[in-house]
C-alpha cells in the first residue's frame, strides 16, 4: 500500500496494513545524511537531499519540506540570529505593533527572502520520492505568525489591550501563511501542517483558540483543501487537551498530540469525534533512551488505538537534530512490523 493512501484510509478511520508512521524529522535529516545542521539549513537543495536520506534510511511515510521557523519573518525584514548547530531566531520582528497591517503587502513566495528555497525544496522532494511517501509542507499558525512578526509579549498585550488591531495582525499573518502554504501545495506538496505552537492553552487561554484562532486556522484548513490538500494538518504541542475536541469543526483531518496529553482521557473524550492523532512519544526519549524503550513506547501507543483506529506513530513533536537513529528506527520498525490484534 502506498503511504499516501494508508494515510488517507488511517484518516478516513478505515483498515490498512499497518499504521503510518511519521516521526517530526527536520534538522535530524542532516544528522542521518552525513551533513551538519547548518548546512542543512543553508541550503534547500542540501535540504532536500537530507530529507531524501532520512527517508530511505528509515522508510518513513512521510517527508517535510522544512528549513526553519524565521523564514516569513527574515522576508519581512526582521533580524534572524543565526547559532551554530542549532536554528536561528529572530532578534528583532520586523513590525511594530502601531503599524496599520491591512495596508501592509504580502510577501511573494516566489521572490521574498528564503520563502522561494522552501517552495524548491518542496519541488526537490516530489521529485525525489515520486509517489512513494507524503509530502509535508509547513506554515506558521496565525497566532505563532503574529508572535514573529511582532513578539510575543507585544503580540498579547495587543490582545488584551487593542482588540481590534490585534484581528488585523491576525488576518494579516493569515494571509501570508495562506499564500505561503499555497506555494508548497503547487510546487508538489500533499499536505501543508499549520504549525501554531503560540496557540498552546498554556500560553494563551482556550477561550482565545475557539473564538480568534480557531476560525482563521479554519479559514487555512478550507483554502488548502480547496486546492487539493490530501489533508488537514494542525500541530499545537503542549498541554492541549481542552482545545484538541474543536479541531474536526474546524476541518482538520490530523491533530499533533503532545508527549504531556493523557491519551487516556483523551481518548474517552473523543469517543465521537473522528479527528485523526499524531504522535506522541516524548521528543527528548530519542536522545536520553535506548531503542528497547522507544519500542515498547511504541508498540504501547498502537495497542492503544488499535480499537479506534485514526492515529498516526510519531513523536510528540520535532525530532531532535541529535536524537539516537536507532530509537528513531525502533518507532519506524514498530509500526512496520504492527498487524491489527496481534499484539
Amino acid at each position: 500500500m502506498l503511504p499516501i493512501e494508508r494515510l488517507r484510509r488511517t484518516i478516513a478511520h478505515q483498515s490498512c496494513d499497518r499504521p503510518p508512521v511519521i516521526p517530526q524529522i527536520f534538522a535530524h535529516a542532516a544528522n542521518v545524511a552525513g551533513r551538519s545542521v547548518d548546512e542543512y539549513l543553508a541550503s534547500s537543495a542540501t535540504a532536500a537531499e537530507c530529507q531524501l536520506a532520512a527517508w530511505r534510511h528509515y522508510g518513513l511515510d512521510a517527508v517535510f519540506a522544512v528549513l526553519d521557523l524565521t523564514v516569513e519573518a527574515e522576508a519581512l525584514g526582521g533580524t534572524v540570529v543565526h547559532r551554530h548547530g542549532t536554528y536561528p531566531t529572530i532578534s528583532v520582528p520586523p513590525f511594530t505593533p502601531d503599524r496599520d497591517f491591512p495596508q501592509l503587502a504580502l510577501p511573494d513566495p516566489a521572490t521574498a527572502g528564503r520563502m522561494p528555497e522552501v517552495v524548491d525544496m518542496v519541488a526537490r522532494l516530489r521529485a525525489g520520492i515520486g509517489d512513494a511517501a507524503a509530502l509535508v509542507g509547513l506554515v506558521q499558525g496565525p497566532l505563532t505568525m503574529a508572535v514573529q512578526l511582532v513578539g510575543m509579549e507585544r503580540t498579547l498585550f495587543l490582545a488584551v489591550d487593542e482588540t481590534n488591531r490585534f484581528v488585523h495582525l491576525l488576518n494579516y499573518a493569515t494571509q501570508i501563511s495562506r499564500n505561503f502554504g499555497l506555494a508548497q501545495l503547487a510546487a508538489g506538496a500533499d499536505i501543508v501542517l499549520v504549525f501554531e505552537p503560540a496557540a498552546c492553552p498554556e500560553i494563551v487561554p482556550a477561550g482565545m483558540f475557539r473564538e480568534m484562532i480557531g476560525p482563521r486556522v479554519a479559514h487555512l484548513a478550507a483554502a488548502f483543501k480547496r486546492a487539493e490538500a490530501k489533508a488537514s494538518w494542525l500541530h499545537i504541542a503542549g498541554q492541549t487537551a481542552a482545545i484538541l475536541p474543536l479541531y474536526s469543526a474546524l476541518g482538520i483531518d490530523i491533530g499533533n498530540v503532545d508527549y504531556c496529553v493523557d491519551l487516556d482521557k483523551l481518548r474517552d473524550t473523543l469517543s465521537e469525534n473522528t479527528l485523526c492523532l499524531n504522535g506522541n512519544i516524548k521528543p527528548l526519549s530519542f536522545v536520553t533512551d535506548d531503542a528497547d524503550s522507544i519500542r515498547q513506547a511504541a508498540d504501547a501507543l498502537l495497542a492503544r488505538f488499535d480499537g479506534r483506529g485514526g492515529f498516526i506513530l510519531s513523536s510528540g513533536c520535532e525530532i531532535p537534530p541529535e536524537a539516537d537513529e536507532a530509537n528513531v528506527a525502533a518507532m519506524v520498525g514498530a509500526a512496520r512490523l504492527w498487524r491489527s490484534g496481534q499484539r
